[in-house]
């Protein structure tokens, strides 16, 4: 009777009429215990499990096999895998169950390591392994990621004539298919005489989670026609697909399917469709499916919160993750990990503080997974010691919290520190993938790091992934951007395969330097080689028109994008045409312009109108740019800054006192500018009025000699932009020791005769050091580069590439 209530699954029952038997004064033997045991581990009730294991040593029972294995399967089923080793480890007759048992219990709590050990263990012992050892052990070669070693798994089952067996064989394709080599398991799959409903989910899962989707569907197809009906299992590995492709159409039959077919009661198919609604921004109909569920698991909360998050409903999220906690749901490290980006839109400290005092409490700080999350969510509020913080705290150190600093520190105004990282994490033997590597690519772009840019090159190199377009498109940016725009196309030409991305970073290359036919001339090529442009294409060929003044062309290249290609345009370009428009000092023309925008203007393109009308001494037109400006960010210094320029060159020293008190009310305070060059592998960073570098008597002395030879052949200080009140002496003193002179009177020093100097400024020239550097170039006979905020001064002979246009 015991028999027939736990075979068939009535745990309860089965206990019951266990303790029932005792009392009636028969005592279980070696055949009861089993039974007794396996409800106890269907049951996950631990408790009554060591009670019996405690009378199984009291009759003496341990060391029988029967007993001792159902002893460890119970233990196992429980969790407690340490328990079940100290039973295996006492066994003094292991037969091949008993191996079998112990390999599945390690391989099923994830302790993949040890399952493998022990399958060696139990070969070097001359235990013959079964097929169901096969089928336990091939997960665990799986879940290591180990083609090699997988490979001599399959050769010892081939050997051994393991591989008829269609449970074998359908471990064999799950395994391939974990170790990424795909192409095998269909092999295997194809070459099956006899498939059943485990064979076709090893497959489509396979094709799932590598992301062939395609594939994954044309199998789930050809499934059905073949006659084998999917199971919940079928339904859960399908569903994912739909959801990453935005299906929603596939995702819907596949719901009529799962009601037709009596699935919906199903908790984890359930959860499945919760996932794919959302991700296919269908929330809403996720919402009712998740509000009608009688029973919900951590799973299905986890599901909702991140298909909220998915769509950008963060206020959602975190009033779900709210009631989650009112109902006593423990949130596990999934849920943290969803959650934990709903929370970048909150600007109130104190819940701030309760999120990571709350990932504290929980124990997931500790987490991999969890503390990249937190390191995350901390760079997106822009707290980057408090991300570090937690990075410095975190045990164990993965490639993807690494790049997590890495990427939040590219974003900020400390991106050196980004660099700093990439040099640690290589120390520390984290190796880096194809995203540090990206990102800390386009960290160098940014700071115009060529050293370090090289160097990755060369690893690229060394590594054999030169000619991958993912990196080839970071180097031509790279390049672009550190001034050396000949390699960047010498690159470009060499790629054997070009996507939009790709054409897109040299004709923005082209037009940050100054060199707008260029840029036109590879648009058409571009077109010609059957690539279609997108909007960013437009963003590089406006920018490009804008820089060289072009506005003709600007206004045709405008004017297609709708007409001959249907894209919309964005507010980029928008800016782009008001700041094309503004270089010209066709002022009042780009206000009439944004006028007639269709959409909303936002910050940029009232700040480049700003700028052009500081550039061309426009007092009423900038006062109004202005203060649309401060009302969209009334916390952006810059602006401030733009219309304190204008008022100071218009000579009205009243209203620059009070914008300044108006900066100083709102505790806004103008950040540094600073220009850097490198020499002799060393960076060399300067800010205005510098006087902190060892060689600071020589930079002022080869200045004053520079002033006096520019002031004979016509140079005349602009002052306008320094404050009335101070005489005309100290203002020519103050616009010698800007930052971008002291960086090119080190350079002349510091390098030979002829030499180009690349410098780098981190806001736009001013319009002083524009002229300064022109004079500088003709009389030192030498090629001044100056890459600013905005785009690249290649000044030589007197003249810039941007023809006065910046």
């Amino acid at each position: 009777m015991i028999r027939g209530y736990a075979r068939n699954g009535i745990f309860d029952e089965a206990l019951r009429l266990f303790y029932k038997m005792q009392e009636t004064g028969v005592q279980p033997d070696n055949f009861v215990y089993p039974l007794a045991l396996k409800a106890c581990g269907g049951l996950l009730d631990l408790d009554k499990g060591k009670k019996i294991h405690c009378q199984i040593v009291r009759n003496r029972l341990e060391s029988d096999v029967f007993v001792g294995t159902a002893l460890l399967d119970m233990y196992v089923k429980c969790g407690r895998i340490e328990n079940a080793r100290q039973v295996f480890e006492k066994m003094s007759k292991r037969d091949v169950v008993l191996w079998n048992a112990m390999i599945t219990g390690y391989a099923q709590n994830g302790h993949s390591n040890e399952a493998l050990k022990l399958f060696h263990q139990m070969l070097e012992s001359g235990v013959k392994p079964n097929s169901t050892t096969m089928v336990s052990v091939l997960p665990a070669y799986a879940d290591l990621g180990d083609l090699q070693e997988g490979v001599w798994i399959h050769d010892y089952i081939i050997k051994n004539q393991f591989e008829s067996d269609i449970s074998g064989r359908n471990s064999l394709i799950a395994m391939y298919a974990k170790c990424g080599n795909i192409s095998i398991a269909r092999m295997l799959f194809d070459k099956m005489s006899k498939r059943d409903v485990v064979s076709w989910n090893a497959m489509i899962a396979a094709y799932a989670r590598n992301a062939h989707d395609k594939e994954a569907f044309a199998l789930f197809r050809q499934m059905q026609l073949s006659g084998v009906k999917p199971n919940s299992v079928t339904i859960v590995s399908i569903l994912p697909v739909c959801a990453r492709s935005a299906d929603s159409l596939k995702g819907k039959e596949i719901h009529n399917y799962i009601i037709k077919h009596g699935f919906e009661s199903n908790i984890l198919v359930k959860n499945a469709l919760i996932d794919m609604y959302a991700k296919c921004g269908y929330t809403q109909v996720a919402r009712q499916l998740f509000d009608r569920m009688p029973k919900k698991d951590t799973v299905s909360w986890n599901a909702m919160i991140s298909g909220y998050v998915s769509a950008g409903y963060n206020s959602n999220a975190l009033e779900l993750f709210g009631q989650m906690q009112l109902e006593k749901i423990k949130p596990n490290e999934i849920t943290m990990l969803c959650v934990l980006p709903a929370f970048s839109d909150i600007t109130d400290p104190d819940q701030k503080k309760w999120i990571q005092d709350f990932v504290t409490r929980s124990g997931l700080e500790s987490s991999v997974s969890a503390g990249t999350a937190l390191v995350s969510m901390y760079s997106k509020f822009g707290k980057m010691e408090v991300a570090k913080n937690v990075f410095e705290k975190m045990s164990n150190r993965d490639v993807a919290v690494w790049n997590t600093l890495i990427a939040g520190y590219a974003k900020t105004e400390y991106r050196n520190e980004a660099l700093t990282l990439f040099s640690q994490m290589q120390l520390e033997g984290v190796i880096p993938n194809s995203s540090t590597i990206v990102s800390v690519l386009y960290v160098c772009a940014d700071l115009a790091a060529l050293r370090q840019g090289k160097c990755i090159h060369s690893y690229l190199i060394r590594s054999g992934l030169e000619l991958d377009v993912y990196f080839c498109n970071a180097l031509v940016t790279m390049y672009a951007k550190c001034g050396r725009i000949k390699t960047a196309r010498k690159l470009f030409d060499e790629m054997p395969e070009r996507d939009v991305v790709s054409w897109n970073a040299m004709i923005a290359g082209y037009g940050m330097h100054g060199y707008g036919k260029d840029a036109f001339e590879l648009f058409s090529q571009m077109q010609l080689s059957g690539l279609m442009p997108d909007y960013v294409t437009f963003i590089g060929v406006l920018s490009a028109c804008s820089y060289a003044g072009l506005v003709h062309e600007g206004w045709q290249y405008f004017d297609s994008m709708n007409r001959d290609y249907c894209i919309t345009p964005r507010m980029e370009h928008y800016a782009c045409m008001v700041e094309l428009l503004g270089r010209l000092g066709r002022l009042y023309e780009a206000l009439d312009f944004i006028k007639m925008m269709p959409i909303k203007p936002e910050a940029k393109v009232w700040r480049t109108l700003l700028s052009a009308c500081r550039k061309h001494h426009n007092i009423q037109l900038g006062k109004r740019a202005a203060q649309c400006l401060i009302e969209l960010e009334p916390q952006n210094v810059v602006y401030y800054e733009l219309l304190l320029n204008i008022y100071a060159a218009a000579g009205r020293w009243d209203d620059v006192v009070k914008v300044r008190k108006l900066q100083k009310d709102r505790g806004l305070e103008k950040s540094p500018g600073y220009s850097w060059i490198e020499i002799k592998n060393r960076v060399h960073a300067f800010v205005v009025g510098d006087k902190s570098h060892p060689q600071t008597d020589k930079i002022y002395a080869q200045l004053k000699s520079l002033v006096g030879h520019m002031k004979a052949v016509g140079y005349v200080p602009d002052t306008s932009f320094v404050l009335h009140d101070v005489e005309e002496e100290v203002k020519e003193d103050v616009l010698f020791s800007h930052s971008e002179k002291l960086a090119t009177s080190f350079g002349l020093i510091n390098t030979n005769p002829g030499k180009p100097l690349w410098i780098t400024k981190n806001r736009t020239v001013c319009s002083d050091c524009h002229t300064a550097l022109k004079f500088i170039s003709k009389i030192e006979d030498r090629e001044i580069n100056l890459r600013d905020s905005n785009r690249f001064h290649h000044f030589k002979d007197g003249l810039c590439s941007c023809g006065d246009y910046w």
